[in-house]
């Protein structure tokens, strides 16, 4: 597995277990920090492995315990346990804090982002209907009378052509043909693009 650390012991001596390395880091043996590195490493990656479940960040947190046991070694105390639950220990707490650490900062970013974007999205959309009402206010002064009442009544009122005829006692095809005119003219005024 790429990136993960070695399984196999270091040269030295074969019986040394975890606890003498340890008690020999705690005083400072590189030596022995590096066999017992290569004792653990491998067993320690797969715990936070299976907990975090992102290789990248398994052994980025690997590293962080074993330099942790590297300055902490002298807190050892073989009279609680064995060097190997030591060490395992301060991996599980490593990558629970981890999972901790990367859930509080989705969480928060969850509940800021959609807060803001909310906001943003209904000023945007108040600012631009309200410059959109505005220009549409402008060109409709541009269209004759007919035109505008014509538009106004099917558009804004929800009449048929019929009844903005009716309404507005003119002839069917006029009020269609004013319409279309006047439609023609809004477009051009409003810089909209026939596709």
């Amino acid at each position: 597995m790429k990136g993960a650390p070695s399984r196999e012991p270091a040269a030295g001596n074969p019986g040394e277990g975890a606890d003498s390395l340890l008690r020999a880091t705690a005083k400072g043996d590189e030596a022995a920090f590096a066999r017992l590195y290569d004792l653990v490493a491998g067993r320690v990656y797969g715990l936070i492995r299976r907990v975090l479940r992102d290789a990248a960040q398994a052994e980025e947190v690997t590293q962080e315990v074993m330099v942790e046991v590297w300055r902490t070694a002298g807190r050892f105390d073989p009279a609680r346990g064995t060097a190997t639950a030591w060490v395992f220990t301060i991996a599980h707490r490593r990558a629970v804090d981890r999972v901790r650490s990367e859930q509080a900062g989705s969480d928060r970013v969850r509940r800021l982002v959609p807060e803001r974007e909310a906001q943003h999205d209904v000023v945007v959309e108040e600012a631009t209907a309200r410059l959109e009402r505005q220009q549409v206010r402008r060109c409709l002064k541009t269209l004759t009378e007919l035109q505008r009442e014509a538009i106004t009544l099917a558009y804004y009122g929800g009449y048929t052509y019929s009844e903005v005829a009716q309404l507005l006692e003119a002839a069917l095809p006029t009020v269609k043909t004013r319409m279309r005119d006047g439609l023609i003219r809004l477009r051009d005024c409003l810089g909209v693009s026939v596709a």
